[in-house]
């Protein structure tokens, strides 16, 4: 299963973990300091929410959570056929899971969009000394 992922920049966690957990209904997957994750079924998203008090409300990135290595290998070849140029990122841990993906260039607007799938779970948030989230 694919879904598409909306990273949002928060001002204030608690009060988003709580705002969404009714807006979708559903309570959040994962929660760590400065970071929650909800794994909506319907409609099928993966909303990612980072704690950034100043940026609340922008986007902090988008992406697409797809099945297994195999497809983000399919995407990424699928994307350079297009002419879509990509950084490769396999077995990084970002978000508190170890992933492999990769990050597309060139969005007309700037925005940020990753394909990845998620390998395992992570207690730390970088693979680095925790409190720093990769994605803010």
């Amino acid at each position: 299963m694919s879904r598409v992922q909306l990273a949002l920049n928060v001002d204030d966690l608690d009060t988003s973990i709580a705002f969404y957990s009714k807006l979708f209904d559903t309570e959040p997957a994962k929660v760590r300091p400065g970071y929650a994750n909800f794994a909506v079924a319907e409609p099928p998203l993966k909303l990612v929410l980072i704690e950034n008090p100043g940026q609340g409300g922008s986007i902090n990135h988008l992406g697409v959570e797809v099945v297994d290595t195999d497809t983000v290998d399919a995407e990424q070849t699928r994307l350079a056929e297009a002419g879509f140029a990509s950084v490769d990122e396999r077995g990084t841990t970002c978000c508190y899971a170890k992933q492999d993906k990769f990050w597309v260039e060139g969005a007309p607007n700037g925005e940020r969009w990753e394909i990845y799938t998620v390998l395992a779970d992570s207690p730390t948030p970088s693979g680095e000394a925790a409190g720093a989230v990769c994605c803010a």
